[in-house]
């Protein structure tokens, strides 16, 4: 599987880089997605970092660039572009050009009172990483999921999945399914949480359930930090971490 790669690794206090490796389409800094697209004629930019470590690699991306445009009414055309690192145990450590992301997310159903919004975001990636040295997964994969949203004054609440199609010599189609609770403390700062459940995407590989914690502080109306943390209850993932600067304009 493709995993996915970003930038940036801060600690609070002092401005740290670090890596990661991808899992899903997300919705910065969950792996799970909303269905609001980018408003018409906007950008939203993440410069940002994903850090997934399990017992025997440690994987990322540094910098991970995901670019989103606001081409139409309720669609948004997305690209990601992601400087790759993989670092197997007792390995070396490889670094390059990863596997391209291109998307487009497309909202069908509008949120109302008694209605969630819904969105599909059909996404692709594309093959331009080194498989042979772990920087990409070798063969085009398509990700097809449906994502919905419901919002009650401060809280915000969505979720759903997909089907990821994985071709390539012991690889495995499967699925991803998630779900997000959050609440607006301010106009600054937002907090939520995250649940997760994957199914293995290679053969005799292991399916993973577990959570993350995150939330988003905003700098104006341009400048967002996001950073996120958890793990695996059950499955391979012993710590992931992500961190972005996302920049609205």
């Amino acid at each position: 599987m493709a995993r996915r790669i970003r930038w940036f690794h801060f600690g609070v206090a002092a401005l740290i880089l670090v890596s990661f490796s991808p899992r899903a389409i997300a919705g910065p800094p969950f792996f799970t997605d909303d269905p609001v697209p980018v408003e018409l004629k906007h950008w939203e930019i993440y410069f940002a970092s994903e850090y997934i470590r399990t017992a025997d690699n440690r994987s990322g991306t540094a910098p991970f660039i995901d670019a989103n445009y606001g081409a139409y009414s309720n669609l948004h055309v997305h690209v990601g572009l992601p400087a790759a690192f993989n670092r197997p145990a007792g390995g070396p450590t490889t670094y390059g050009y990863g596997d391209t992301e291109l998307g487009v997310k497309f909202r069908f159903i509008q949120e109302t009172d008694f209605c969630p919004q819904m969105a599909i975001y059909p996404t692709a990636e594309v093959p331009t990483g080194d498989s042979d040295r772990g920087l990409g997964n070798g063969k085009t994969q398509a990700y097809l999921p449906v994502w919905l949203q419901k919002s009650w004054g401060p809280w915000t609440t969505f979720g759903g999945g997909g089907y990821w199609f994985n071709p390539g010599e012991g690889h495995k189609n499967w699925v991803y399914a998630g779900w997000v609770l959050q609440r607006d403390l301010s106009k600054t700062l937002t907090l939520g949480a995250e649940l997760y459940h994957r199914t293995p995407d290679v053969v005799g590989g292991d399916s993973g359930t577990g959570f993350m914690g995150g939330g988003q502080v905003n700098f104006g109306e341009h400048y967002h930090l996001l950073l996120a943390m958890g793990k695996d209850f059950s499955g391979p993932d012993l710590f992931t971490q992500y961190l972005a600067l996302q920049w609205t304009f």
